[in-house]
């Protein structure tokens, strides 16, 4: 069974595997925090993308055996397996974006997942119909159940961890690896057994052709592709005034990377008075809204009309503007270093060069890096003490 599989229908299942990840744990990663309406669609998004996924790499590998000629699929198993699949992934994410999710919650959500999926596995290879019994080894039912379960937890930190960019890049290839890899450790300890054709009997129930499942496969694949493609479109830059930034350093007026603290307001050409730097900032959660410390805070990062907050451990979204944090946090503490990134100036712990800009890393008990512009590059190692501004060039000038 396992030799005999198509090398190029196996590459294809690994790599749905891998979009469907990636697009499942890319919209995942913006349920906790997301209001009401937004975050019911993302959470149903999320498991319908992953259940997609996972089952329609599930049959692209039972297309790449080398079944019977004559092996069908028996429509209600095949139907039943996709609704456990979908029915898991949806109950295991709920649990884990609801409030703070405990190791304990973690665990329990991984299990449900990953029994979700081997239920998956056993009842659509159970749906196979065809003269032949199907036997499987113990040993393998017990190894491909680990890695189930082993996939479920991974994905599950993902979620948790908010990751994006290259790190959801490089956890969607460990999710699709270890999918298939369930899938085909399944695989290797599946025997088939001819029946003597006298005691042959006929399946019970509508069956459906391979070809008819391949047709079914092939327009899940171009729903996971589509998916995945519009992910990567990236959303437009929202420049609302919000009502607690002072005029003149909003997204727009941002745009070079540089802060103009001379302007003036435009219609009563005085400085505009700002509102004293706030030592809360308020956070979204499942029930309500709470507000951290902003001695927790190791970095904000834009997200359209709203913002992220890192104290540490990971993301939590914030209401307020990238330019609203700005005006409200205190400048003596915090600095904005990118058009959509702020950080705090006591938690970092290493500097350097990338490119004409820079990274800075954060700490807490998940480090993470931040880019920092070309403009705010010296600025922010001044405010580091590795440079000294030196005014004697702009006074001789003024003088002169």
């Amino acid at each position: 069974m396992f030799d005999g599989h198509n090398p190029y229908l196996v590459a294809l299942s690994l790599a749905v595997a891998i979009l469907g990840g990636y697009t499942g744990f890319s919209l995942a990663a913006r349920v906790r925090g997301a209001p009401g309406l937004t975050r019911r669609l993302l959470l149903a998004g999320a498991a319908v993308f992953l259940a997609v996924g996972i089952w329609t790499m599930h049959f692209i590998g039972m297309l790449a055996a080398p079944l019977p000629q004559a092996a069908g699929y028996l429509v209600l198993p095949t139907i039943v397996s996709f609704l456990i699949c979908a029915l898991v992934v949806g109950v295991s994410l709920f649990f884990v974006s609801v409030g703070e999710p405990s190791e304990g919650r973690v665990i329990a959500s991984a299990l449900l997942l990953g029994a979700g999926i081997v239920s998956m596995h056993y009842v659509g290879i159970h749906g196979l119909a065809g003269d032949f019994t199907i036997e499987h080894d113990p040993v393998m039912v017990g190894l491909a159940a680990l890695i189930a379960v082993g996939t479920a937890y991974g994905g599950l930190r993902i979620l948790i961890a908010r990751h994006d960019g290259r790190r959801l890049a490089l956890s969607a290839v460990a999710f699709g690896l270890a999918v298939s890899g369930m899938h085909y450790t399944a695989m290797y300890g599946m025997r088939l057994q001819p029946l003597d054709s006298l005691d042959g009997a006929s399946p019970v129930g509508l069956v459906a052709s391979a070809e008819v499942l391949a047709l079914i496969v092939a327009l899940l694949c171009f729903v996971i592709a589509a998916g995945f493609l519009l992910l990567l479109v990236p959303e437009p830059r929202q420049r609302a005034v919000h009502a607690f930034a002072p005029a003149g350093i909003g997204d727009a007026a941002f745009s070079t990377d540089v802060v103009d603290v001379g302007a003036t307001h435009p219609l009563t050409d005085a400085r505009p008075l700002s509102p004293p730097p706030v030592t809360r900032l308020p956070v979204e959660g499942p029930d309500g809204t709470h507000f951290i410390d902003v001695a927790e805070v190791r970095g904000v990062k834009a997200d359209a009309h709203y913002t992220l907050v890192h104290d540490g451990t990971r993301e939590r979204m914030c209401p307020w503007s990238i330019s609203t944090t700005e005006a409200r946090l205190d400048p003596a503490q915090f600095l904005r270093v990118h058009r959509s990134h702020i950080v705090a100036i006591p938690h970092v712990t290493s500097v350097r060069r990338a490119g004409d800009g820079g990274i800075v890393e954060l700490d807490g008990l998940t480090p993470h890096q931040v880019p920092v512009s070309r403009a705010r590059i010296a600025e922010l190692k001044t405010r580091l003490g590795l440079a000294r501004h030196d005014a004697r060039p702009q006074q001789a000038a003024n003088r002169s």
